[in-house]
């Protein structure tokens, strides 16, 4: 068995939250006096002249002890105004008396802030109360996150990070990340330096182009990098310190932005490709060389293939609208074609929406049906997709985008199906899948249809927002008599249906992309390789427990989303060390218990940061009991 490295400094839970502090105490005060006795470093030495009773003498300041690399005496970081924090840890960390005198449980915490959001009467209202609470108490929130992740995760990300997007310049209030203007090139690495954080182990990049189905908002669309990150911390343990939301302001070419008084934004038509590509070539060279290694994470591009084809095999990086969503996709339609009973061979995949989220799933299908023993034409050709005119087809008429061409069919005799329920007529599929945006388009017709075709039909409407769904839970359910293998990007109720309960899955991006951050990072592979996305869909499908299967689910419960987290991370660290991808070769020859327990260690821990203090502290105090400071006694 090999030596397991030290804990990163990213992921140590320590690490995440403390930084060295200097503390000498005065052996002749009393214990409960011993923390507000602060160092009073001397100018001109390494040594610490102690105060009694906190009492600086004259002509020295008085500078607190640096917590979370910040600067300044008065600078602490949000989660040091923690109210579950003793008093001597609060006098450690300088917050002592900015904070109102009692020591609360985290039971009295969730039930304060459960109580505020429940005043909130709108879904934006709620948004804002859970942004002010991060960026204010960064600790409470992701406990509160973690003990409600089912009911909060909506109004941190989808659906609700979408009305955020409408609004950002209105709503806005403070930075959350960082933002990068076409203006700004020739200078990006020195911008850089302005985020005051200094270890970034992942970032997330939009440019704001085509915001999940509202389309391009401009930077408007900071609320995906700044909801995405959140996910990362919540669901896999990254430390929130170590994340960057980042929005690049290329322009845009919503022209009712311009006349927007309030739009924060670069009121210009968007850059042309060459130049947004000329930009991401220095923006991706300076990112690796302000923190090396970093994992770099597009979302909602337009236009989202050139980058990823340009910079996938130099970096690592990956793009989740892509990779993230075929996987997650993936992962539940391997559970659902195992419950069909219907060979690989003979499944037939209609997709309405033919961009760059509905191409990047059927590719990750395709590698799968190639896995179960189809060669990859024949898998290629088990895939109709559909597109606002119809049937993707060679002899349309009109010029197809490359990315759509892959599975452009040949084999429609001169025939074109310009409507959905024309095309479902015809090719009679087993499986249905919404990509389009378009609200309510598998209507009650093609439901039916659907469910006169099989006895199981797997149906997943997966556009985001809700209301961009293309079917709801229940329409689905019945319109099929309860017998629908349903998955969808939005969160649907249960639904009592003939007597039995019957829960939608969500085949959110959040099972997967978490994990493979977190793998890609505690691997530190050079690139994010499609081995690994393959290997993040398939330990997801692996996830489900004894009872999930039971009730018929294809997605875990979202409320073990950590622990589903710790298998993906595993999958894609594996699938890293197979193909010589990893850089952090004592963890290859580990058993999967061990590297499962490596990866939790690893993982930031909202509630374990009281302890850390107070560890810390203590330490600090034994420290000093065992030296003997020079004592300026009271002025």
């Amino acid at each position: 068995m090999s030596r397991l490295p030290t804990k990163s400094s990213a992921f140590s839970p320590a690490a995440s939250t403390i930084f060295t502090r200097t503390l000498h105490l005065n052996q002749k005060a009393p214990h409960s006096q011993a923390a507000s006795i602060m160092a009073i470093p001397d100018a001109s030495s390494s040594s610490s002249t102690v105060v009694a009773n906190g009492h600086p003498p004259p002509n020295q300041k008085q500078i607190a002890a640096p917590t979370h690399a910040r600067k300044g005496p008065a600078s602490p970081s949000s989660g040091d105004f923690d109210t579950c924090l003793s008093f001597p840890a609060r006098k450690y960390l300088r917050t002592y008396g900015l904070t109102p005198p009692c020591v609360e449980t985290y039971e009295t915490q969730a039930a304060r802030c459960l109580h505020q959001l429940e005043l909130r009467t709108t879904p934006i209202s709620k948004y804002e109360y859970l942004s002010n609470l991060r960026n204010r108490n960064v600790h409470l929130f992701y406990r509160l996150v973690e003990d409600h992740m089912k009911e909060l995760t909506p109004l941190i990300y989808t659906p609700c990070v979408g009305l955020a997007c409408l609004s950002w310049s209105e709503i806005y209030q403070e930075p959350e990340g960082l933002y990068l203007s076409y203006s700004d090139r020739g200078s990006i690495y020195s911008i850089l330096h302005n985020w005051t954080q200094p270890n970034v182990a992942i970032t997330v990049v939009t440019d704001g182009s085509r915001i999940l189905g509202l389309g391009d908002l401009g930077i408007n669309g900071m609320g995906i990098p700044v909801g995405k990150l959140a996910l990362y911390t919540a669901c896999a343990g990254i430390a929130p310190e170590t994340t960057l939301p980042l929005m690049l302001d290329l322009g845009t070419n919503n022209e009712s932005l311009w006349k927007d008084l309030l739009y924060m934004g670069s009121k210009r038509p968007k850059v042309t490709p060459q130049e947004e590509q000329e930009f991401l070539d220095e923006l991706m060279a300076a990112l690796t060389e302000k923190w090396p290694g970093i994992v770099i994470q597009f979302e909602d591009f337009k236009n989202p293939f050139p980058a990823l084809a340009r910079y996938r095999n130099t970096y690592t990086c990956f793009n989740d609208d892509i990779q993230g969503t075929g996987a997650v996709v993936l992962a539940g339609v391997i559970n659902a074609v195992k419950k069909t009973g219907i060979p690989i061979k003979e499944q037939r995949a209609v997709f309405i929406g033919a961009g760059s989220a509905g191409v990047g799933v059927a590719k990750e299908i395709v590698e799968y049906f190639v896995k179960e023993g189809l060669t990859e034409d024949e898998a290629r050709r088990c895939f109709w997709l559909v597109d606002t005119k119809g049937l993707v087809t060679n002899d349309r008429g009109d010029k197809l985008a490359d990315h759509k061409k892959y599975f452009s069919r040949d084999d429609n005799e001169g025939k074109q199906f310009k409507t959905l329920i024309e095309v479902v007529e015809h090719i009679k599929p087993t499986i249905l899948m919404g990509l389009s945006t378009i609200g309510g388009i598998f209507d009650k017709n093609i439901l039916t249809k659907m469910g006169e075709l099989n006895k199981s039909p797997i149906i997943f409407p997966l556009s985001n927002p809700s209301t961009s769904s293309e079917c709801t839970f229940e329409e689905a359910m019945r319109a099929t008599n309860g017998r629908a293998l349903f998955a969808s990007g939005s969160p649907f109720p249960e639904l009592e249906l003939n007597g039995k309960t019957h829960y939608p899955g969500q085949g959110n991006n959040m099972y997967v992309f978490p994990g493979i951050g977190l793998g890609a990072i505690l691997s530190k592979s050079i690139n994010v390789s499609e081995a690994m996305i393959y290997a993040a869909a398939v330990a997801l499908s692996t996830s489900l427990n004894a009872e999930e299967r039971e009730h018929g689910c294809l997605y875990p419960d979202v409320s073990r989303i950590r622990e589903v987290s710790v298998i993906v991370a595993r999958g894609v660290i594996r699938a890293a060390q197979k193909e010589k991808l990893d850089r952090e070769l004592a963890i290859r020859d580990v058993s999967d218990e061990e590297l499962d327990a490596y990866i939790r260690a690893r993982m930031y821990d909202p509630k374990a940061q009281k302890g850390l203090i107070e560890q810390e502290l203590s330490t600090l105090m034994k420290g000093s009991a065992s030296e003997t400071p020079k004592v300026t006694p009271n002025l």
